[in-house]
């Protein structure tokens, strides 16, 4: 019995010691180990004007530049033929002929060029194997283009 008890006082030590640990470190600001508490930008080897030169990020939101990218004309309003612009492009290239109509084979030919191109064996079927080759390519996220940490063995 003198067990248990031994091994509930021990439990109840062990939290108040890390409830005392995590409360200090709660209250305490990290100093990096010889570096002084409150060190001057100029004593760090950094001018008293760099902190002005860094240039301020915009408070634009995402749908303020996209507005200003749809408005062509920079007067604060978006009219009919700035919004359908990009959509008139879209319709130029498909339009093949240039008569201002979209028939379904200007419309599909992109598509039926990648059918062409898919089947391989010429049937007019596509198999799985053919099929999958149709799927769309997505670009491939961009890696962070950070420096490598060193590490001990590039110092030799």
């Amino acid at each position: 019995m003198w067990r248990y008890l031994a091994g509930g006082v021990a439990a109840l030590l062990m939290i108040a010691a890390g409830w005392m640990l995590f409360s200090s470190r709660a209250t305490t600001e990290p100093v990096l180990p010889g570096m002084p508490q409150s060190a001057p930008a100029s004593s760090l080897g950094v001018p008293e004007d760099a902190e002005a030169a860094v240039p301020e990020a915009s408070d634009r939101t995402r749908e303020e530049k996209r507005f200003d990218r749809y408005d062509k004309n920079r007067d604060g309003g978006i009219y009919k033929e700035e919004y359908l612009a990009s959509r008139q492009k879209a319709f130029g290239k498909l339009d093949s002929n240039g008569d201002g109509r979209l028939s379904f084979d200007e419309w599909s030919a992109k598509t039926v060029a990648k059918f062409t191109a898919a089947d391989k064996d010429k049937s007019g079927v596509l198999d799985r194997a053919e099929f999958s080759t149709t799927a769309v390519k997505r670009k491939a996220k961009p890696r962070c283009s950070c420096p490598s940490p060193k590490t001990a063995d590039d110092d030799n």
